[in-house]
């Protein structure tokens, strides 16, 4: 494959990935959250990408890959640095609130780590896979606020 064919590809993945990770946004920004449709493309985005560009560095440095004297490949080590700079952000979307005595955003942070987990598998090529916990991560999101609302509701009517 030429370096253009793998920049095509790479770019290809990355675009999949942030398509899939702002559909899990699209769902966070309906719910009226901090982190919405830009913050879960870029993360995802940026996860493939980073999985992408270490394959390339790795080819480039390495010859016949991952088994030169010159570098060694470790690749769950870059999937540790995607997940510790996400879940930097995912920290910034957590507090505690005043009033309420409760903690909001841990959702939000969970749904950023799983859009990031998302842009790895597409980079990975784990098309179907990407696809499949995307689904899975926008019926969840759906499903418990609809079922939290009508816990609250049914709070409400009990106290009411």
């Amino acid at each position: 494959m030429s370096s253009w064919q793998l920049q095509l590809a790479i770019l290809a993945e990355v675009f999949l990935a942030m398509v899939l990770g702002g559909s899990i946004g699209i769902e966070r920004a309906t719910a009226n959250k901090s982190a919405g449709f830009r913050t879960h493309s870029l993360v995802a985005g940026a996860a493939a990408l980073l999985v992408g560009v270490s394959d390339v560095l790795l080819y480039r440095f390495s010859p016949d890959m991952y088994t030169t004297d010159l570098i060694r490949s470790d690749p769950i080590r870059v999937i540790q640095a995607i997940i510790a700079g996400i879940s930097f952000l995912g920290a910034g979307t957590i507090f505690k609130h005043p009033r309420k005595q409760h903690v909001e955003g841990l959702t939000t942070a969970a749904s950023l780590l799983f859009s990031g987990a998302i842009g790895i598998c597409v980079a990975l090529r784990q098309f179907m896979l990407a696809v499949a916990v995307t689904l899975l991560t926008v019926v969840v999101l759906r499903s418990v606020d609809f079922i939290e609302r009508w816990i609250k509701q049914s709070d409400d009517d009990a106290e009411g």
